[in-house]
């Protein structure tokens, strides 16, 4: 079965939808804000996706073991025509599959993890304020001291997903989303961070709180990614009910000459 671009939305959210925590991210771009920068891609019921509203392409591919296998077909028929340079999220194995075209650099093992004990996260005193617009200014400041080099798309203060802590009149912790689709009932937290002055204050994890209970007013699934080496954050997430659900491989792409 040769790979084929796919343009429908209902199609894809079928698809993906069979395992929502597994392609939250997916599911998340299939809404307006996102669907514009997206090129999808489908091999029977496997589904890689391209996302170019970032400077570097970035490919998602997702499957569960069943799947794995055909999943590879798609992309070694994909391969040759993707971008020269990219990012890519893959499920474990997929790396080598692209290897034939690509060289891969930086590789790093990830987790995906899953809101799945929403009690524990209720034992947490929530706190924070929403976040808008005139806060990007103290917000970038708060990435550049504590989280230099993170994705943010400043659209997603937008969203109304974005839960601050302020300490002294200065923003010092933040929990905020890469995905959160009421259409799609899904969220991915992401560019979650703790001013290193006030480190060691449970400062991240009320404003996660925060920000789920609001979260789970709209959606069904709250998921997030994790470098697995990042014990600390692991077990914040643990804490808080959060389980790991899938392992998968960020890394960077270069076509081989």
């Amino acid at each position: 079965m040769p790979v084929r671009a796919e343009h429908d939305r209902a199609v894809l959210a079928e698809l993906l939808g069979r395992d929502p925590v597994l392609h939250a991210y997916q599911l998340g771009d299939l809404d307006d804000f996102f669907w514009p920068y997206t090129s999808w891609f489908r091999r029977g019921d496997e589904v890689a996706l391209l996302y170019h509203g970032v400077e570097l392409p970035t490919l998602l591919a997702f499957a569960s073991p069943r799947g794995a296998g055909e999943l590879a077909a798609l992309l070694e028929e994909l391969a040759p025509v993707l971008p020269v340079r990219l990012w890519a999220h893959l499920s474990p194995g997929l790396e080598a599959t692209v290897a034939r075209w690509y060289e891969v650099r930086d590789a790093a093992g990830h987790h995906r993890m899953a809101l799945t004990d929403p009690a524990r996260l209720a034992r947490v005193t929530a706190a924070g304020e929403t976040l808008g617009r005139a806060d990007l200014p103290a917000l970038l400041d708060l990435y550049a001291a504590a989280y230099p080099g993170n994705w943010f798309d400043p659209r997603m203060l937008d969203t109304g997903r974005y839960v601050g802590i302020r300490d002294g009149g200065d923003l010092v912790a933040v929990a905020g989303v890469h995905v959160w689709s009421p259409t799609w009932r899904v969220a991915a937290l992401g560019n979650v961070t703790t001013h290193p002055r006030v480190r060691g204050r449970g400062l991240a994890a009320a404003a996660v709180a925060a920000l789920c209970a609001r979260l789970r007013a709209d959606v069904d699934h709250v998921t997030l990614n994790v470098r697995a080496d990042n014990t600390t954050a692991v077990r914040l997430y643990e804490r808080l009910g959060f389980t790991r659900v899938a392992d998968f491989t960020e890394c960077a792409l270069r076509r081989r000459p």
